[in-house]
């Protein structure tokens, strides 16, 4: 069968790099392809201390030594933006926004998920104007500045105590009255001198500068039924992720909430078609648990591939 490689993994985070190594090692032809840096969001996390292993570790650190293992057992990486995915008999066949083709007799889709956003005309008129997503890539920025995080799971608190090193006061605002993160980081970030907690406080709107440039948040204050203006350098959302998975659209495996249906195998509904890590429909998302997904579907995928190649044989 005329193809380009035996498995193309879209996705170059823990999920899909895992995939890669087992992949490679497993003696098939492999392509993983990103459009970001390979590392998906460990590379904006400053500290990872729940990877097994390193106690703690950078996340660009862990990134960087996930990548070069799959260079390393001859895992070949390719740039793209993937737009769709097709099928001709056996083949799988991926579509990338600059017009390529690239073929393969399975894929292992592990493109993660994408941050949430407020919801706002402005959203992506203020990215690098004041609002950012990353507070590992941006917050150098507001050294001495004050800035506003909102949400009230790990990532949030986790992002607002890492502000502290440069920021001189963090307002952190969350929906409800209670956090969703982990005791320990709500232990630190209470006790915490930089950060204050501003409960019950629904975002309503951007404020905006004559410049174009954020200059605060007006939110909903719950508890008195009013619209309070919070003056802010810049703002840090962390209000959840959505599955990158539009490019999927048109098949016939996504839930209500557009993740990938998967059964243990790491199998969609579609033959040759696996997906791994954040992009699939469960409950832990986790480092460790992409590196999990990853593993049996490289594994599930080259026995799909054997079985192929011995009845082409």
């Amino acid at each position: 069968m005329d193809v380009q490689y035996d498995l193309i993994i879209v996705g170059g985070g823990p999920a899909g790099m895992t995939a890669a190594i087992y992949a490679s090692r497993a003696g098939l032809k492999v392509a993983m392809m990103e459009k970001e840096a390979p590392g998906g969001k460990m590379i904006k996390t400053d500290l990872i201390c729940n990877y097994p292993g390193f106690s703690e570790i950078n996340g660009a650190d862990l990134s960087l030594n996930m990548f070069n293992h799959t260079a390393s057992v001859g895992a070949e990486y390719l740039y793209g933006d993937i737009t769709g995915i097709g099928f001709d008999g056996d083949k799988r066949i991926v579509h990338t926004a600059d017009g390529n083709t690239y073929t393969a007799l399975a894929i292992i889709v592990a493109t993660g998920s994408v941050e949430r956003t407020l919801g706002f005309p402005q959203d992506h008129l203020l990215l690098g104007k004041g609002l950012s997503y990353c507070a590992v890539c941006d917050g150098a920025f507001f050294k001495q500045k004050e800035v506003v995080v909102i949400g009230g799971g790990n990532s949030a608190l986790e992002e607002a105590l890492y502000l502290t090193s440069f920021a001189d006061h963090v307002k952190l605002v969350i929906r409800r009255d209670v956090f969703r993160g982990d005791i320990i980081n709500q232990e630190q970030v209470l006790k915490h001198p930089k950060i204050e907690v501003i409960r019950n406080h629904v975002p309503d709107h951007y404020l905006i500068s004559e410049t174009g440039h954020l200059a605060g948040v007006a939110f909903y204050n719950k508890d008195t039924d009013e619209i309070v203006e919070m003056k802010a350098d810049g703002l840090f959302p962390y209000i959840g992720q959505d599955p990158a998975t539009n490019f999927l659209g048109d098949l016939d495996i996504l839930n209500e909430e557009r993740y990938v249906i998967v059964n243990r195998k790491m199998e969609t509904g579609i033959a040759g078609l696996y997906a791994a890590g954040d992009v699939v429909a469960k409950d832990l998302r986790q480092i460790v648990t992409a590196a999990n997904d990853g593993s049996i579907a490289a594994q599930e995928a080259f026995y799909y591939i054997q079985a192929l190649k011995s009845k082409e044989s």
